[in-house]
Formats: C-alpha cells, sequence, structure tokens
C-alpha cells in the first residue's frame, strides 16, 4: 500500500508524499467499531469534514469514512492547486508589465514552470496537514480509509485494507462530492484529456493548450497557462465568457484573457477531437465558420457530476438523480435519518457552500428540535462567490434579471475603477462595483465587484445582506483612504445621491438663506 498510496497524484516527490502521508496514509489501521454512532460521515471533503469536526467537538461519536484523498478536491485538485498556480503567473505576469512603475527588467529573464508546480505542491502538502486523517483522530473523530457503502437504512459498510468494518448509525451525512463532467465529444476519451484531477500533477507546460467550456476553471487556468506562455484556444457554447455572470463583467474579464494571448472560439459548436501527427486536432464551428487547431492537450471545464456511484444510496432509501441527491431546504434525503452536503447535492459548487451546508446539517441532524432548538435551512443563506481570473469577479445575491423575475422593481449603480484613487495608482483601472437596490428602500438585493481583489471586497455586501443593512449603513461606514475597498462606498454614495430631491435641496436653500440673516 505504500507505493501504491504515493502514486495517488503524481509526480511521486517529497511534497506529494507528504499529502499523502496526511490525507491517506498507507498504514493507517482503520478503528473497531464499538457501538452506534450519532453521525457517520461519507466523504472527506470540505462538507464532510466541517461535518464531523464539529460534531465531535460538540460530544458527539462521529464516525468519516473517505475512499480516496481527505480534504476533496478543494485541497487536492481544486482552490487550493488552483490558486498556488494562478498566483504564480499573476508574479510573471506583474513582472512583464514593469517598466509601467519604472523597472528595468534584463533581457533573457524567464521562469521553470517545475519550480512553479513544485512550489504548489509544496504548499498544498503544508496545508494538507489541516484536513489530515491523523489530526482529525486525535480531534476525536473515527477516521476510516476505504469505501463506504450503505448496507440499509442505519447500517454502513467500510471496505477498506485492513478488512470491513459495520458500521450503525443515527444519523448520517453523504458529503461525496462531484467530479469533472466529461462531455460526449467525439474522439475524446482515444484522443486523452486533462480535467482539474490531473492537470495538476503537470510538470512540463504545454506549449498549445484547448480548454473546453469557459465557466470558471476553464477561464482561471486559460488565463494562468496563456501567461505562461502556452498557446491557448478556449471553446465555449454559448456567446462570450463565464455565461453565468454579468454581461459587463464578463466582457472585462474577456479582453485582458485576450490580451494575455488566450483565442476565444465562442458560439462554438460541432467540437470533434482526434490524434494527428502533430498533435490533437480540435475541430470547431464559431460563428459559421470552420477552425481547426492543433494541441498537446486538452483540459476539460465543462462542469461537475455529482459523486452517487457505489455508495449503495437504493439500500438506505435515499432518492437521487443525474443533478445529484435530492434534499429538503434541512438538507434531509428521502431518509429522513441521512442528510447530504456539498457539491453532492448543491446547485453552489463552492467550498464555502459546502463549509456552510455542513453546519445546517449539524444543527439539524444533531439537535433535538422538540426541546426547541430551531431548523436551519439552505434558503436562508447569502452566497457570494468569486472567479479568480484577473481581474476576479466576485457576486453576491441576485443579478438585475434575478429582481425582475421576481417582481422586485430594483435600481441600479455601478461605479467604475478609474475613478477610485488606490486603483489607478496600482494601474488596476479595469472593474467596477455594481449594486442592485430594492425600489423604495436602501435594501441590498445583490453586488457584483470586478477589480484584482474582488473576491476579498465583496464581503462587505455579503455582511450586510445578511444582516439586514441596507446601502445607508455602507454609505455610512468610514474606509479607510486609499484602498480599492473605497468602490463599494462610492456605489451606494449614488445611490444616495439620486435620492436627495429637488424639494430636498430647496428646503435647505431656504434654510440656509434664512440661516444668513
Amino acid at each position: 500500500m505504500g507505493e501504491q498510496g504515493r502514486m495517488l497524484i503524481p509526480p511521486d516527490d517529497e511534497y506529494n508524499r507528504q499529502l499523502v502521508d496526511n490525507v491517506h496514509p498507507s498504514r493507517w489501521v482503520n478503528p473497531e467499531p464499538t457501538g452506534r454512532y450519532n453521525i457517520v460521515v461519507i466523504g472527506a471533503g470540505t462538507a464532510g469534514l466541517i461535518t464531523a469536526v464539529v460534531a465531535a467537538s460538540l460530544g458527539a461519536k462521529v464516525a468519516l469514512i473517505e475512499k480516496h484523498l481527505m480534504g476533496g478536491d478543494c485541497l487536492n485538485v481544486g482552490c487550493v492547486p488552483s490558486k498556488g498556480l494562478i498566483r504564480a503567473s499573476r508574479a510573471w505576469a506583474d513582472l512583464r508589465r514593469g517598466t509601467e512603475f519604472g523597472l528595468q527588467i534584463p533581457p533573457g529573464v524567464t521562469y521553470d514552470f517545475g519550480v512553479v508546480m513544485a512550489r504548489m505542491r509544496k504548499l498544498r502538502a503544508r496545508i494538507s496537514q489541516n484536513d489530515s486523517a491523523h489530526r482529525y483522530a486525535t480531534l476525536g473523530v473515527d477516521v476510516y480509509i476505504g469505501n463506504g457503502r450503505f448496507l440499509g437504512t442505519d447500517t454502513i459498510q467500510v471496505e477498506g485494507t485492513t478488512g470491513d468494518r459495520i458500521l450503525t448509525f443515527a444519523k448520517a451525512s453523504v458529503c461525496t462530492g462531484a467530479r469533472a463532467a466529461v462531455p460526449p465529444i467525439p474522439g475524446l476519451h482515444e484522443t486523452g484529456y486533462l480535467t482539474n484531477e490531473t492537470v495538476f500533477s503537470l510538470t512540463e507546460l504545454p506549449s498549445r493548450l484547448g480548454v473546453v467550456g469557459a465557466g470558471p476553471i476553464g477561464c482561471e487556468l486559460a488565463q494562468a497557462f496563456a501567461r505562461f506562455g502556452s498557446q491557448v484556444y478556449v471553446i465555449e457554447t454559448a456567446h462570450g465568457i463565464l455565461p453565468k455572470e454579468d454581461r459587463d463583467a464578463a466582457d472585462i474579464v474577456e479582453q485582458r484573457m485576450r490580451r494575455d494571448g488566450v483565442t476565444l472560439f465562442c458560439c462554438g459548436n460541432d467540437l470533434k477531437v482526434q490524434k494527428t501527427v502533430g498533435g490533437k486536432q480540435l475541430t470547431v464551428e464559431s460563428h459559421g465558420q470552420q477552425y481547426n487547431v492543433i494541441v498537446d492537450d486538452i483540459l476539460l471545464g465543462v462542469g461537475r457530476m455529482a459523486n452517487v456511484e457505489r455508495i449503495g444510496l437504493e439500500a438506505a432509501g435515499v432518492e437521487y438523480d443525474s443533478k445529484g441527491i435530492k434534499v429538503n431546504a434541512r438538507l434531509q434525503t428521502s431518509n429522513p435519518n441521512i442528510y447530504a452536503a456539498g457539491d453532492v447535492c448543491s446547485r453552489y459548487k463552492f467550498t464555502h457552500a459546502a463549509d456552510a451546508m455542513a453546519q445546517i446539517v449539524i444543527q439539524n441532524a444533531l439537535f433535538p428540535h422538540p426541546l426547541g432548538f430551531g431548523y436551519a435551512t439552505v434558503d436562508a443563506l447569502t452566497m457570494p462567490w468569486c472567479t479568480f481570473t484577473e481581474p476576479e469577479v466576485a457576486h453576491v445575491g441576485m443579478y438585475e434579471g434575478d429582481a425582475k423575475e421576481k417582481g422586485l422593481e430594483v435600481e441600479t449603480y455601478t461605479y467604475k475603477l478609474d475613478e477610485v484613487d488606490r486603483a489607478i495608482l496600482d494601474g488596476e483601472e479595469e472593474g467596477f462595483a455594481r449594486v442592485h437596490i430594492q425600489k423604495g428602500t436602501d435594501k441590498i438585493l445583490g453586488a457584483t465587484i470586478v477589480a484584482t481583489r474582488a473576491g476579498d471586497m465583496i464581503g462587505e455586501f455579503a455582511v450586510a445582506m445578511r444582516a439586514g443593512a441596507g446601502a445607508k449603513t455602507i454609505s455610512g461606514t468610514i474606509h479607510p483612504y486609499p484602498t480599492q475597498a473605497e468602490v463599494n462606498k462610492k456605489v451606494v454614495n449614488l445611490w444616495r445621491k439620486a435620492h436627495f430631491t429637488q424639494g430636498t435641496k430647496n428646503l435647505l436653500a431656504r434654510l440656509f438663506a434664512w440661516m444668513r440673516r
């Protein structure tokens, strides 16, 4: 198992060995069950880890089952490695802009992609200590490495290398996550492809990269690889990129990606793939014209598929479909004693969404509601998100179209970053803050920010919306100068200015005239 464990994530180096020793230790011996568990959690991604550790901290008897790598996608093949890669690509892009800031960059300066990826693996291994099997065991969680499968409505079998274990439970939570979707593209399987689960094992930069899908994953990685020098082609069936985002925001990111060297084939139809002598050929029709491009690798970024296979959901009486496990607002499945959280059941495929859903499972599954403990629901969540391109696009709440569909009258205000002093000084003027406010009130319905650190800035709107604080609260809050976050105050001040009526101005004019007597 030692050598097999080391190869769970290639390449086999000291950093990946450290990672695997933490999240899938080869010599791990599964504990012997000593009675019924308060809650058994299948899947040790973010949702499963949070559910298990919080339940154990409350004194519950908890089992956590993971067949592959603890930490799930976020740690191993998602948020952590991608942001390490993106940060390195941003450093290289900043260096190439150095002359704007008076830097004299000597000719011949280059980078080492192998070192970039080694840095990412080193940092990922360091962070993996937080999600390690050893740490969770010390926190009071019974950690089982192996495949967990329901045998009935209150029983789970763990198939492990040290023998099977049978666990019984009062409650359970399925947190098995999701995996990269693979579209039915002719020739794809024969040609081969990368997903987020394999791309971070690269040690050499692909000279030419085809990216299928211009959603968040596709755009983030397309821009990063293009900045390192790959010739990147992005194929998207919709018009433009980031089809679910504010169009003005997506257009800004698209223009930046094009300047970074990305070629976009949007409205792409009839995509076909085949091997050729020179590499892998992608044939696509875009805006009525057929294109043939040759690449070295193909990266898929077309969405996620819930992991619902091989866990015995039928035996547990848990309903699911192609979108994942079916849950109610309390995250209960069709078996009221079994819950689900995270990507396996959520339309929000974010780490922070999985964290929030785990908290809901804890409250609803473990506390006796007849004694006065209230239920928590996903309907009450205020969910921000961010796409980590440059500039970043962050959003929370409704878009203008969402509000109108709900019959809400909305006022929309936009403030551009090229009018914010710090953004000008930073050379990061592309972007804006946009806020949607319910007409006749100061209630914030939603907000979008496009900025280099938009993900850090959107939290102010998320807190205000969660707390029921409106535009007046943000407008009346002192923001430090000079910061790019000033744009949050400036955009809501547009609302305040718009509601400073002519009648009020006339009244003040008469007041000031009287005061001069």
